[in-house]
Order: structure tokens, then sequence, then C-alpha cells
């Protein structure tokens, strides 16, 4: 039974294990964007590629012209349907994915094989523009050696079946780019923010705390292990239940949902007790511009301002990886100023809205002296009622406060919160809603802090006379355990809390915290590997300014490409080690004094060929030379009877001169 290759008809240039190679390495470059692009299209892309398959397996010829461009026009059409446009990240990416598969419908000739790898190449690249983990590094690295196999394999006149020689030739030639890759890594001038600009919707998809807050929104992104900053401490971090990051604070209100309000010109004087925590957090981007820090930010780090509602905001959105040293008061109070007197802001609520609520806050107004008493009574009838904290509370359609307090009584942090500031303005009480994030879990190595999206949590402010703004996280009332040690402890076991959140230490949560340490790792030395880090490398070992930059670039990149030239001439002057390849040289400098010499990109049987039409006297002796050095040297059939018959060969091979 015969096992050989099906034969490949014209228009196939590529043997078919190598074609089932360039399949394969395109299906790993593809595959993420697959999981990104519509459905359809992630079908059309598969089966184009089975498709290209069987059309080498049965040797039948490539789809005529009509039929290719016609699938382009339709292809274009369904990607400009589905994204409204072909620009931008995510369209441009399903358009250059389409675009690629159809090109396997082409190759016709060399040519089209590289172009087609020289895409790959590309398409590896914006893989980037949606993570750039580690994980994501290591796999992008792989294809790009695969894809730089397949290159090496048929950028030759015939492409190779040895692939592993091949995968092996390829590593070597990245292995030596390397030391240039980390010396401009190092030293080539570092720009504030990303390289090139990138499109509008380079950051959709991005999780974190949206600029609104209304039921349902917080326990949506929950759900979410997906880490949003981490933060390492000068010495031991504060407890659980101190751990409040500030995010955004709501000061109005529509009914359903809280949004920002007017900010006051100046803010009230912070009056902080004790010792601050000091802490640096690394921010995942998330295309918007407010800073987390620890309830209440003592300072404010370069690049960004603290507004009069104590927020932390950047001057540009958060689009990058980003580092800042903060130092927070955990003990503090806010003195008042005259700003703040003037807070009938913080008691409106919309004419009519809650009837009940007010009801109820209207009791406790008449029963206490001040607003201080009036929040103990809110506090004393949350914990006597039946309240449930959920990931999954029921929707309140009409009146969210009234159902939420007196039907349902089933909600996550953001109904509390905003159930319970709407009770305090119904009394009078001024209040706001603040959004952040609440704990973290410490690392096991003990360097740092994970704060991930499902710690996001709401709670509320309120004025007091004599003390300012007081936080009180109604969450808290009914399940203190989300306070005291996290979502996992705080939820039961059929609520759809993120892997992450739980405090089990299963053997998939150990792998991904040390998984996340390498990440960690990762972020701070590579991705966040920006000016303000390149001067503080830099300035250790003198290289201060840019003038000296440039000198230690150029001295570097010029010794290590001298060591490379150096090694390359000696290699190149060293007797080969292969008594093929002696022998071959010996024949080749026998037809060189002949008048005929080797090209330098010329392979043995192209030489061959041009050699017998030269001289067709001695085509029969050098298609028998070429034919043995071919096998022994390519097809590994190395065996002493056949470096014997090669050596006869040439040592009886006798071209003379030029005829």
């Amino acid at each position: 039974m015969s096992t050989a290759t099906p034969p490949l008809g014209r228009d196939f240039l590529l043997p078919n294990p190598v074609l089932g190679a360039l399949l394969l390495t395109l299906a790993a470059v593809l595959a993420p964007h697959l999981l990104r692009i519509p459905p359809w299209l992630s079908a059309t892309v598969v089966l184009i590629g089975l498709w290209r398959l069987r059309l080498a397996l049965r040797g039948e010829p490539l789809p005529p012209a009509w039929l290719r461009i016609l699938l382009t026009v339709l292809m274009t059409l369904g990607v400009y349907l589905s994204y409204g446009s072909i620009l931008g990240r995510d369209a441009g990416t399903a358009l250059l994915s389409a675009m690629t598969a159809l090109k396997l419908l082409e190759m016709r000739r060399p040519r089209d094989t590289q172009v087609l790898l020289y895409l790959a190449l590309f398409l590896i690249v914006t893989q980037f523009l949606y993570s750039q983990s580690l994980l994501t590094a290591g796999y992008m690295m792989l294809v790009a050696w695969a894809v730089t196999t397949l290159l090496v394999s048929t950028g030759r006149p015939t492409p190779t079946r040895d692939l592993r020689r091949q995968a092996r030739l390829s590593l070597t030639l990245l292995l030596q780019a390397l030391p240039i890759m980390l010396i401009l890594f190092v030293l080539f001038p570092r720009i504030a923010g990303p390289l090139w600009g990138l499109p509008e919707d380079a950051y959709a998809g991005t999780t974190g705390l949206s600029d609104s807050m209304s039921p349902g929104s917080i326990s949506q992104l929950s759900q979410s292990d997906a880490v949003a900053f981490r933060a390492s401490f000068e010495g031991e971090p504060p407890p659980h239940a101190a751990r409040y990051w500030r995010g955004l604070v709501f000061a109005n209100y529509d009914g359903r949902s809280w949004r920002p309000g007017e900010v006051p010109p100046t803010p009230p004087a912070l009056l902080g007790t004790g010792r601050p925590s000091r802490y640096t957090v690394t921010l995942q981007p998330h295309d918007q511009r407010w800073l987390f820090a620890l309830d209440l930010p003592g300072d404010t780090p370069a690049g960004s301002a603290l507004n009069a509602h104590y927020e932390l905001r950047s001057d540009e959105p958060v689009r990058e990886l980003t580092a800042y040293r903060m130092h927070s008061w955990l003990d503090y109070r806010l003195a008042p100023s005259a700003a703040e007197r003037h807070l009938d802001r913080y008691r409106e609520l919309p004419p009519g809205a809650h009837p009940q609520a007010r009801a109820l806050a209207g009791q406790w107004r008449a029963q206490s002296d001040n607003d201080g008493q009036i929040v103990r009574l809110a506090e004393q009838w949350f914990r006597q009622r039946e309240f449930h904290y959920t990931l999954t509370p029921p929707r309140l359609p009409d009146d969210p406060v009234d159902e939420f307090l007196f039907d349902t009584r089933r909600g996550f942090c953001e109904h509390y919160a905003g159930a319970f500031a709407v009770l305090m303005r119904a009394a009078g009480v001024p209040a706001r809603i603040v959004t952040g994030y609440q704990g973290g879990e410490p690392h096991p190595s003990g360097d740092y802090m994970i704060v991930r999206q499902s710690d996001a949590h709401a709670w509320a402010e309120v004025w007091l006379e004599g003390r300012g703004w007081v936080r009180v996280d109604p969450t808290g009332f009914v399940a203190p355990d989300r306070v005291e040690w996290g979502l996992g402890e705080a939820l039961g076991a059929g609520e759809p809390v993120p892997a992450m959140a739980r405090g089990d230490g299963g053997l998939l949560r150990r792998f991904r915290l040390q998984l996340d340490l390498l990440d960690n790792r990762w972020n701070q030395w590579v991705i966040a590997y920006g000016p303000r880090l390149q001067r503080q490398l830099l300035g250790r070992v003198g290289l201060d300014d840019w003038r000296r930059m440039a000198g230690a670039l150029a001295l570097l990149l010029g010794g290590t490409l001298l060591l490379l030239g150096l090694y390359l001439l000696h290699e190149r002057r060293r007797q080969p080690r292969d008594p093929s390849l002696r022998l071959y040289q010996r024949y080749c400098r026998k037809l060189a004094r002949g008048g005929l010499p080797p090209h330098p990109s010329e392979g043995p049987r192209d030489y061959a060929h041009r050699v017998s039409a030269a001289r067709p006297e001695l085509a029969a002796r050098v298609q028998q030379i070429t034919e043995l050095y071919c096998a022994l040297r390519y097809r590994s059939e190395s065996s002493s009877p056949r470096l014997a018959e090669l050596r006869r060969e040439v040592d009886a091979f006798k071209p003379g001169g030029p005829q």
C-alpha cells in the first residue's frame, strides 16, 4: 500500500506536510481573534482553511479569480455590516483575519506564501491590542517561532519537508536577535503613552466601574474576577474592614440612577490622625480618568488632581498600566468649609418619588434630636429586618427604593447604599454615594495585594455637624462578613461568586496566584517600563540624560553587531564538519576555476541546471554529483558507500576551462 504524498497539481508549490504545518500555524495565530470576531466570520475562516486542505489532499486546482473576488467583496461587506465600519481595532482585526484566510486560496507562487506569513506576523502584533499579559506574550512568541520556521522553509527554492531542522535554524536566528532586542528595549528613549495612535475602539471591552450607579450595575461587575489593580504597602497593610478604595462620588439622583454632581470649588480640610498608610497602586487600564486610593487620600500623584469630593482624577484616560505612589489617612475628619455649608443639593430627591421611604424617614426625623441619631435609627431598622445580601437580586421595575426596602429586601451593595442615601435625604440629612472597591486579597508572597472587580463596592457618606462627611456602609448592617472578610464569605454556595473570590485553597487557585505573581513582575518591569522607570534604571548607572543614553545605545549596538559579524566570519572560514559539504565545496571550486562559480543565493539544484545549460557535456556528471550531495546533505541518507561514491565522482570531475 502506497503512503506517498498525493500529487499537488500545478497551483500547489508547497509539499503537503509543509502546507499542513502552515495551516496549523495560521490556526494558532487566528485562534485568539476567532473568539472575538462575529461567529459567522469565525466559521467562514475555519471553512476556508478546511477547503484549502481538501484541495491539497485531492490535488485539485485553486478556485478561479472571479470566485475569490466575490468572496472578498462578500466578507468585506459582512465586516462592514457587523461593525458599521472597516476601520478601528475590532473591525480592522476582523477584516485582516478574513483576508488572511482568503490568501490561502491564491497561493500560486512562492511570493504568495511569503505574503501570507508576513500577514500572520502582523496578526500576532494585533493580539497585543487586546491583551499584554505574560501568557499572551509567551503564546505569541511560540507562534512567531512557528511562523519564522515556515518563512525559513518556504524561502528556499524548493521548500523542504525537514521542518525540525528549519525550526532549530529559526530558533537560532531569533536567539541571535535577542541581545539587540534587549538593548533597544532598555536604552531606546521611551515616550509617554502608546507608541502609535490607537483607534477609538482600542479600549472597548475594558471592565471597571462606570460613571453612574443604578440597581444591578455593581452586582454584574462583581461577578468578574479580573484584576482591577494591585497595591504594595510600606509596612503592614490595613485590615480588610479598613480597605475602602475610594473612586467616584455621586450627588445627583433621578429616582433610579446616581450620577456625579457639581463639585464644590474648594475641598474641606483633611485632618488626619495617627500614621498615614503609604503604598503604591498599579492600576489596570480602564479607559477612564478616575484613580483609586484608600479612603481618604492625602496627596496627589503627578499627572492627576484631587477635587473637593476627594476624587482622584488622572489628567488623561488610563489606557495603559499606570503606577502611582500614595499615602492615605484611615483615621480622619473633614473640617467644615464655606463650600460645604451649602448642603441643600445633597438633600434633594425627585418630587413624589419613594413615598414609603419618605414616610419612614419622616418618623425618624420626628424621633431624633440630631442627624447622628437618625443614622443610628436607620442602622437599627436594617439590622432588625430580614434583608438578604445577594448577587442575583430581583428586578425593581417601578420604584427601586420602596420595592427593595419593603417588598423584596434582596439586593447587592448598590441597593443598600442607594436606599440608605435616599432615606437620609428624605430625613433631611445630607448624603451622597461613593463607589470604588472594598477589601483586596494579600498575595501569598507577601509583596502586594490584589484588588479584583469582584471587590467592587458602593457605600454612603453623610454630613454630620462638627464631623463633616462620615462614611456609612449599610451593606455592613446586613452582611458584616462582606466588610470583614470579603465577597466569598458573605454569599451562600448557590451564588455566582467568581472562583478567585472564594476562600478555598484549591490547586487551581494556587496556580492562578503564582501566575499572577509572574504577571505582576511582567507588568512592573516590561509593560510599565516607561520614561520614569527608564530614567530611574539608567540613572543608577550614570546614563541620566539622552546624550549619554544615545552614546551607550550606539556603543552597545555597534559592539553587538561587531561580535556577531566576527562570529559569522569565523563560521564561514571554519572547515565544515560535514564531509559531504566539504566534498561539494571542492566540486564548486573546480567549477569556479572553470568560469562557473555558484551564486550566493543559489541552491545545489539551481546551480546544477545552470551549469548543465552552459556546459552540456558536463550535465550527466554534474547531475550525479548533485543528487549524491542532496541525498547525503538534505535527505539524511548518510552511508559510507554513498559518501565514497561522492568522493570518487568529485575526484574524477575535471570541468576544464571555459568552452
